[in-house]
């Protein structure tokens, strides 16, 4: 069992309820809970009751959080022509070809998304076994396969956050800091919320909306009414 610090325990023995709290008293919760130096990141997990092994039930996509994610993202683009050009304007911290597989082939991972044209997935496709497993893979179905590049460039660096249920049916992503108010961390908390109940694959039957829990970087998770 993993040993927690005198903190982490502190900031257990001070939770309310293990019943899932309403969105907003759960944030107040999760901002009591500030006690680190650094700026925290914001957690939600959300457990989905779908069958992760089953292609139509996956879920999966991206979202523009509204007060985005507290951090600048990272963002390379395979493009070339007026699109690389258009991505470059449009804040993409590296933009390129046949060089910038190759640095990525070399061991380069210094950056948060990827993003491509589709008439670059020739070249793109092969690094797949390297951004594959970390993510960061370019997917039409994440929208980062797409020639609107600088749209999406300019999304990802307001706060767009991609995700995807694990093996296990849940969905992780970041949703703020703790720094942000905590009106700010509601909306986002429940944009994303509202937007994968609207993603319910029509295969599944029962309770879709399993649980969601919230968490920061160094506290205890708080159990959210779905």
């Amino acid at each position: 069992m993993a040993k927690h610090s005198k903190r982490f325990r502190k900031d257990l023995s001070s939770r309310i309820s293990d019943e899932p709290q309403e969105l907003e008293k759960g944030v107040e919760l999760l901002k009591s809970f500030d006690t680190t130096k650094f700026d925290q990141s914001v957690e939600i997990a959300i457990r989905l009751g779908i069958d992760p092994k089953q292609a139509d039930q996956i879920v999966r996509g991206s979202l523009v959080l509204p007060n985005g994610i507290g951090k600048s993202q990272r963002v390379i683009v395979f493009a070339k022509g007026d699109l690389a050009d258009a991505a470059q304007q449009a804040g993409a911290d590296e933009v390129g070809q046949e060089e910038l597989a190759a640095k990525i082939k070399g061991g380069w991972l210094e950056f948060d998304v990827c993003i491509a044209t589709p008439d670059m997935m020739g070249l793109v496709g092969p690094l797949g076994r390297v951004l594959g497993p970390r993510g960061l893979m370019p997917s039409p179905r994440a929208g980062t396969v797409t020639p609107e590049v600088a749209k999406i460039v300019q999304e990802y660096k307001a706060g767009k956050v991609e995700f995807r249920n694990d093996s296990s049916g849940i969905i992780h992503t970041l949703v703020g800091k703790m720094s942000f108010d905590s009106q700010q961390l509601v909306e986002n908390i429940q944009a994303f919320m509202d937007h994968i109940a609207g993603m319910k694959p029509v295969a599944v039957k029962g309770t879709y909306l399993k649980s969601v829990s919230i968490s920061a970087t160094m506290s205890p998770g708080i159990r959210i009414a779905a």
